[in-house]
């Protein structure tokens, strides 16, 4: 597994923002966009694509495209959706699924409600987007998930991340192509499995606690 850190000064400005209470949801919301488009760009070093040719308007030029089948961008419910805009953004072609993982208060285990992926993912490239790395659970869920599938190579993104969690998901995926991009790495896991320093519950503070 490899674990990229990303180490930018616009991104590690972002968090600190983002981090702060008395954020409110539209902001965090804009600020949790802007910082998946940055993550995304190093996300995305590896998306596959094949050589062409395109004619502008003065000679032949040389390029790329997206290799078929497209890679698959898949956020995981709830907090996962308030990231997805800032990856179609890089990605426009990119289909889109769905996972809905919960994770037990008690046992900390997650469970799977909801998917909307195809039942076929071979050979594709699937970039899983959840704001949090915490124990790793829903991410190594949601990892077997797609490989089970028939997916190549997983790409997470998470703008934050624990050790613990990191880890987990090293130690569950051994042997599969797996790669995870963090905008930072914290300190630790509180005794309720909230990350230390971290941001709170990224899916609260995106979309606020119904009532």
């Amino acid at each position: 597994m490899r674990v990229h850190v990303a180490d930018h000064p616009l991104i590690t400005h972002k968090l600190t923002v983002l981090r702060d209470v008395a954020t409110p949801s539209p902001v965090f919301r804009q600020l949790v966009e802007e910082l998946v488009t940055l993550l995304a760009y190093e996300a995305t070093r590896d998306v596959r694509v094949d050589r062409v040719q395109v004619q502008t308007p003065v000679a032949l030029a040389d390029g790329v495209k997206l290799s078929r089948p497209r890679p698959i961008v898949v956020p995981i419910l709830r907090a996962g959706l308030g990231m997805l805009e800032g990856i179609v953004k890089l990605l426009p072609t990119a289909e889109v699924g769905f996972l809905g993982i919960k994770r037990d208060e008690d046992t900390l285990q997650p469970y799977t409600y909801a998917n909307r992926l195809p039942d076929d993912l071979s050979g594709r490239q699937v970039y899983i987007i959840d704001p949090m790395l915490a124990t790793g659970g829903t991410l190594i869920d949601s990892i077997n998930y797609v490989f089970d599938r028939g997916a190549t190579e997983v790409t997470a993104i998470c703008l934050l991340g624990a050790p613990e969690g990191v880890a987990a998901v090293e130690a569950a995926t051994h042997g599969k192509d797996v790669r995870i991009v963090l905008g930072a790495l914290d300190e630790k896991l509180n005794e309720h499995g909230y990350i230390v320093p971290g941001l709170g519950d990224a899916g609260d503070r995106l979309y606020g606690v119904a009532q």
